[in-house]
């Protein structure tokens, strides 16, 4: 195992499994401009041999959002370059080289949750609560949250969770649609990594569209989304490996899929 740690981020290389942990623990990792520009340079810069990769919060909190103590005035062309930055930032974790995994504890709150939506997975302990504070602070999100988070859990909770500051529980958010697996306490990273070593055994070409174009047919209207299935078909088709699989396959060296597995 390889490690590489610092005040931002701790970063463990584990086979093919990359971890990647938010270490700001006395801010219950709350995201300062230097912690999004760290996360932007990690996921874009795993080394070749890493196939997933997990993200989780040290302590008790996985990401409590901005950093109001860092927050400053700006001007509307400042907002906006800064909004863009964090877009960057978690376009590299949602459409960066490998599938990512969110554990989800404690406080996931603002930037916290839109980092969240960034991942494929998430994993959601019973601990976990999740919440959108942006208007009582008289915020809006700048994350991505507007679109990945409504996506996730419909525009008519996210605007109930913003309007109101309801905060839902980690059964709560379940049901809504932000995550799709939930967790006694401190078992999530333990799914994780279940669940990071199948996804690490996957085809490559496979992950790839799963994380990069599935999204994108979710854009496309039906009839653009059914080419852009059948392009991406015959691409994962055609691959060496795949051919290589199905071969072991029929050839009775892989397993079939059964109830449960």
């Amino acid at each position: 195992m390889t490690t590489h740690s610092d005040d931002l981020l701790d970063i463990h290389y584990d086979g093919a499994i990359a971890v990647v942990a938010i270490n700001r623990v006395a801010k219950r990792n709350a995201l300062s401009d230097p912690l999004v520009r760290a996360i932007q340079r990690c996921f874009e810069s795993f080394p070749p041999e890493i196939k997933v990769a997990v993200i989780r919060g040290n302590g008790d909190h996985f990401c409590a959002g901005l950093d109001l103590s860092e927050l400053r005035e700006r001007d509307t062309s400042e907002s906006m370059y800064h909004s863009r930055m964090w877009h960057a930032a978690f376009e590299r974790v949602q459409f960066g080289g490998v599938p990512v995994i969110a554990v989800l504890h404690g406080a996931v709150i603002g930037g916290g949750l839109e980092l969240a939506s960034a991942a494929h997975i998430r994993v959601a302990e019973d601990s976990a609560f999740y919440g959108l504070p942006e208007g009582q602070r008289g915020l809006f999100v700048g994350g991505g949250g507007s679109v990945r988070i409504s996506r996730l859990v419909g525009v008519a909770c996210m605007s109930d969770m913003m309007l109101t500051g309801r905060v839902l529980s980690s059964q709560e958010g379940h049901q809504a649609g932000i995550s799709q697996y939930l967790t006694a306490g401190g078992k999530g990273m333990e799914k994780a990594m279940e669940l990071a070593a199948r996804i690490a055994k996957n085809a490559p070409m496979t992950n790839y569209g799963v994380t990069h174009v599935l999204p994108r047919i979710a854009d496309q209207s039906i009839q653009d989304g059914l080419v852009t299935e059948s392009l991406m078909a015959a691409v994962a088709g055609s691959d060496p490996e795949t051919k290589g699989r199905l071969a072991a396959f029929l050839d009775l060296k892989m397993n079939k899929v059964e109830r449960n597995s």
